[in-house]
């Protein structure tokens, strides 16, 4: 897209400029644990202080508000001269759910790609640490064209499995962040208890930072704040984030 196309291009940076890390959570495929990990890395980090932010981009499925135990329809932001976002749990958050509630949002092509950008060209972050970015899954073309409304200044974190599907396919998604000259902050192995994908992130001289074995009562802690930061899932993702920013 030629960035004179569409003034909401130009505006995105600038909605961005107060962002000290943009980390746009990716996985090459769905069911990895993307949308928990975001989520909470966001949490870990508020929890340390950190100005953070979390935005869902997610527009198929919008769920981190249910991460966070919250009803999206329940929250009114702040519109002045754009998107202030509201502060949830320490996070400044923003997703498309707050606008559609629990109604599916069936988008498809250009009208994807249109709410990708209104969506960064409204909202109002300011001044912040971190900013992690839930993605769509896979190599879509709607996750290729976020790529480029993005700075190129991102630093992705990749999420997968170790299932024999999962490493193929992340295998591609490197190999195209690499090709656009991303950086990499790291490689996640999630619901492991090995890792299989240490080799993957030597073949690509990415960091690998570390397996999350399978916690089978993580599922019913979702929504439940309290339960989770005492969980050893949530202990794994305090060491991952602590790998991000004391690098």
């Amino acid at each position: 897209m030629n960035p004179g196309s569409d003034p909401r291009l130009l505006v995105i940076p600038q909605r961005l400029s107060g962002v000290k890390h943009i980390i746009p959570v990716m996985s090459s495929k769905g069911g990895v644990g993307k949308t928990l990990l975001s989520t909470l890395l966001a949490l870990a980090g508020a929890d340390k202080k950190l100005k953070v932010g979390l935005l869902d981009l997610d527009f198929t499925n919008p769920s981190t508000h249910i991460v966070l135990g919250i009803d999206p329809s329940s929250i009114q932001p702040v519109e002045e001269k754009g998107v202030i976002p509201p502060i949830i749990h320490g996070i400044k958050y923003m997703t498309l759910a707050m606008y559609t509630g629990e109604n599916p949002t069936p988008l498809r092509g250009n009208a994807i790609n249109d709410a990708f950008l209104e969506i960064l060209a409204i909202t109002r972050w300011g001044e912040l640490d971190y900013l992690f970015i839930d993605t769509p899954p896979g190599l879509s073309d709607a996750q290729l064209n976020l790529l480029t409304y993005l700075p190129s200044r991102i630093e992705p974190l990749i999420v997968a499995t170790p299932s024999p599907l999962a490493i193929i396919s992340v295998e591609k998604l490197l190999r195209v962040l690499i090709e656009g000259k991303y950086r990499i902050i790291g490689l996640v192995e999630n619901m492991s208890n090995n890792r299989k994908l240490l080799m993957i992130a030597q073949k690509y001289n990415i960091r690998y930072l570390g397996p999350i074995p399978y916690f089978k009562e993580i599922d019913n802690l979702i929504g439940n704040l309290e339960a989770l930061r005492s969980s050893q899932f949530y202990g794994k993702i305090i060491d991952i984030l602590e790998k991000i920013i004391y690098v």
